[in-house]
């Protein structure tokens, strides 16, 4: 017999007692805290992990230890499985349970775990109880607001508090690889969840969509695949993208979408990119992915990602120094997953080693994710150059001047050090008056909405870009 709930977050909890006399603190907190009981069945129990990095790590540096955990809370011959949470960017970020990753005593060998259909009940349809799939970290509280997201995160707040009673169904958010998008719909279903508004919740990607609706074909189930997802109340469907070509789920899709919202059912979808540039799919499932609203999730600005750096770092009461953080936010910035990979290497390499992140061992540690390209350019050279292109006095950079074309240069000189050397916002403020980071920032900000809309600025920039170049 299967149990979900008490009883499995109990026997996890005397598991942690162990592990944590056997770690010590910041291990602990890094590897074991952010692992969750999903279900126990006799002895063997299931845990979710954050990722398949997170579960690379502990299998390979701490497996006697999560051994003699199991082995003391359940006996002998117990089974310690896995599921891990697969991010966005790996097409299904439902928990997925994974046919390695097993603790068991030699003389019983590891056995794949059984995919199920939800659907496959011979009760009725109506009775059928709906697993949400909800990750509960997935919240609106630990999701970083900035300009970048700010219509996406309004609208899917507003659909959490009224779902099926507004104008945003359905609601299609789309935006680059690891922006949030998943976060954002799984946190929508974890308030409606919390909020008790409406019974039948699911959030499922659109690879497990598929892959039970080819199985439902195959078992001669397609009438209980159907019924099963009307009787959604709330349906969120990741990386719709994915059905681009797949005229039978399309076709499927299609009539499911139709019964859910006739019937006042609230839609959430997500993809990499708007309706409008989804090729391969019927124009009537397109027309109807604009009835409601598209919001685009952009890649996230310098202090937004800092925001999540220091977020992020909190979650896992971690300290880092202001460097550090700005130097990976200066140099990954489409990527919020990326983010928070450097994030948890530093955090391993920590752990592993003893060792105090500083700049330079961020820099180092992060070499294979941050390039070290350039990093011998000096602030001043790239002063020189751009006093020489402009023929102004390099001290006239430094000083406190107001001229318009002395804040041009100053401007751009700032924005050219942040892009070619990878000091941090304090140091190049240093190198200009001592002006703080926010004034680096702003002239970042503007360098870059300049060279957007004027095409002269623009070629400007791309002329003093040579000039460095050819200086190296």
């Amino acid at each position: 017999m299967t149990v979900n709930g008490s009883d499995a977050r109990e026997v996890w909890k005397k598991c942690l007692a162990i592990i944590k006399k056997e770690t010590n603190v910041q291990t602990f907190k890094t590897w074991f805290e952010p692992i969750s009981a999903v279900s126990l069945n006799g002895n063997e129990l299931m845990v979710l992990v954050p990722s398949k990095f997170h579960y690379e790590w502990i299998e390979s540096h701490f497996v006697n230890v999560l051994r003699k955990s199991i082995t003391q809370t359940l006996g002998a011959s117990s089974v310690l499985k896995y599921q891990i949470s697969r991010d966005e960017e790996e097409l299904a970020a439902e928990p997925t349970e994974m046919p390695v990753a097993e603790i068991r005593t030699p003389a019983k060998p590891a056995q794949e775990l059984p995919v199920k259909l939800q659907f496959g009940s011979t009760r009725p349809v109506s009775e059928e109880p709906v697993t949400s799939n909800l990750n509960e970290k997935y919240t609106f509280d630990t999701f970083i607001k900035g300009d970048s997201n700010q219509l996406a995160r309004a609208a899917a707040f507003a659909v959490a508090e009224n779902p099926g009673s507004n104008s945003f169904n359905p609601l299609f958010i789309y935006g680059g690889v690891g922006l949030g998008k998943t976060h954002l719909i799984q946190a929508i279903g974890n308030r409606v969840a919390k909020s008790g508004k409406v019974k039948n919740i699911l959030y499922v990607s659109s690879e497990r969509f598929t892959v039970d609706f080819v199985n439902s074909i195959q078992h001669n189930k397609v009438s209980d695949f159907s019924a099963y997802y009307r009787n959604v109340d709330l349906l969120m469907v990741d990386d719709i993208q994915f059905f681009s070509g797949k005229e039978k789920t399309q076709e499927e899709f299609f009539h499911i979408f139709n019964t859910l919202h006739q019937t006042g059912k609230q839609i959430v979808l997500t993809s990499d990119r708007p309706p409008k540039d989804m090729k391969f799919f019927e124009e009537r499932l397109l027309s109807r992915f604009q009835w409601g609203l598209a919001a685009d999730i952009q890649p996230p600005d310098l202090e937004t990602r800092i925001a999540i750096l220091n977020h992020k770092a909190a979650q896992q009461n971690f300290l880092l120094e202001s460097e550090v953080v700005e130097f990976i936010a200066m140099n990954v910035t489409h990527n919020v997953r990326q983010l928070e990979g450097c994030l948890v290497k530093l955090m391993a390499q920590s752990s592993l080693t003893g060792a105090h992140i500083n700049l330079g061992m961020a820099r180092e540690a992060l070499r294979d994710i941050i390039k070290p390209s350039k990093i011998n350019l000096s602030i001043e050279s790239i002063q020189r150059i751009i006093s020489e292109y402009f023929g102004i006095s390099q001290d006239l950079l430094i000083d406190g001047t107001r001229k318009q074309e002395i804040v041009r240069a100053r401007q751009i000189a700032m924005y050219m050090a942040k892009e070619f050397t990878q000091s941090s916002l304090k140091t190049i403020g240093n190198h200009f008056g001592k002006r703080d980071h926010s004034t680096v920032i702003h002239a970042c900000e503007s360098v870059k909405n300049q060279a957007e809309t004027n095409e002269k600025y623009k070629k400007t920039l791309d002329d003093i870009r040579r000039k460095i170049d050819m200086s190296m």
